[in-house]
């Protein structure tokens, strides 16, 4: 038996027929269209590359992927063992929240070599790293510059935490700056209401906080027994900012200079002091370990959860790879007739005249 892990994803199959339909109207109306200039019969030799039958064929393995695509988005797998067992378990965990600086100055090398990996890669790692380490506890994302959204609710879901996490860019907040405090505020309210989880908050950022008091919100949030643990991303000398990804230019001030941004440690253990967690620096080898070994001094609450899907029973790459071989085929198949098949009709005999002849 196959399920879901999103079953309503499906609705999108609605999608398929109508397309379907679509073009099956767009077929009749182009008919009609060629009519008003006159017999088919007289046009046809006119189109010697026109074939009959290659859109429908290249529109049918279209729709195909399509299908098998909205199938591996919705995430298929084969359910094992008792069926109360694999919707149910008991397990023991924390809640995080991750908060991401994903401002411009994230672009920026995160070591003095101006060529070096982004911040934003470096955050990247270190995060995925850090949710590779989890078990039981349960994971959210934040994103933030000049305003903070949420990106993931929170979730036991790491496959999921992992996808959203890799799709985070800089053009995700269209205001720019850096809302450390309205980012952490979301944090604290986007944990789970009235339970008795153990809270915590990493925040990973270069620290150059522009638009409100980011100390100030992280010993509120410690006062409501959410930790607050900070990654601080970038070096001290700075490094300048590329206009975009991979781009060999950068950001320039009035006067033209070349501007440059360094990471704020003062500020990122600021905020961790009033949050009673730990600062790390984003460049140390044992990053990812120390944030690791700081929540896990945290009391895990027990707690019932649906059980993850193994990577074995997904079925997902397979629809995947289905919807890839569609691609390809139609991608390499044109609209035009194929040459070696232009002298053959499938669909007229010939008559005892022509065979004579």
């Amino acid at each position: 038996m196959i399920s879901f892990a999103y079953p309503h994803l499906l609705y999108l199959l609605l999608i398929v027929p109508c397309l379907a339909l679509l073009y099956g109207l767009s077929r009749v109306w182009r008919k009609r269209s060629l009519d008003k200039f006159g017999k088919l019969s007289v046009l046809a030799p006119l189109m010697p590359d026109a074939s009959k039958y290659m859109g429908w064929v290249k529109t049918i393995l279209a729709l195909c992927a399509m299908t098998f695509i909205i199938i591996a988005l919705a995430r298929p797998y084969t359910p094992t063992g008792d069926t109360k067992t694999e919707e149910e378990q008991t397990a023991r965990g924390i809640e995080v929240m991750l908060c991401v600086d994903v401002s411009n100055s994230m672009l920026a090398s995160a070591t003095d070599d101006p060529g070096g990996v982004s911040r934003l890669q470096r955050a990247k790692l270190i995060l995925e790293k850090l949710i590779d380490k989890m078990s039981d506890d349960k994971v959210g994302l934040i994103v933030f510059a000049g305003d903070a959204y949420t990106q993931l609710p929170i979730t036991s879901d790491y496959i999921s935490a992992k996808m959203f996490l890799n799709d985070i860019n800089t053009e995700m907040v269209p205001t720019q700056g850096t809302a450390i405090g309205a980012a952490l505020e979301m944090a604290v309210n986007s944990f789970t209401p009235e339970s008795d989880f153990r809270k915590a908050i990493v925040l990973i950022t270069d620290g150059e906080n522009f638009e409100d008091n980011a100390t100030e919100v992280a010993k509120m949030a410690a006062d409501a027994g959410v930790e607050v643990d900070v990654i601080g991303i970038g070096s001290g000398k700075g490094a300048p900012i590329p206009l975009r990804k991979g781009s060999s230019e950068y950001m320039k001030d009035y006067n033209g200079n070349v501007v440059h941004t360094a990471l704020n440690e003062e500020m990122a253990r600021d905020i961790a002091k009033a949050g009673k967690g730990i600062y790390v620096s984003g460049t140390s080898s044992s990053a990812v370990g120390d944030v690791d070994a700081q929540l896990n001094k945290l009391a895990k609450t027990e707690y019932r959860r649906k059980a993850a899907v193994s990577a074995a029973n997904e079925l997902f790459p397979i629809a995947a790879l289905i919807a890839l071989i569609f691609l390809v085929i139609d991608g390499v198949l044109s609209y035009s007739k194929i040459v070696w098949l232009r002298d053959i009709n499938f669909f007229t005999k010939k008559t005892s005249n022509e065979k004579d002849k």
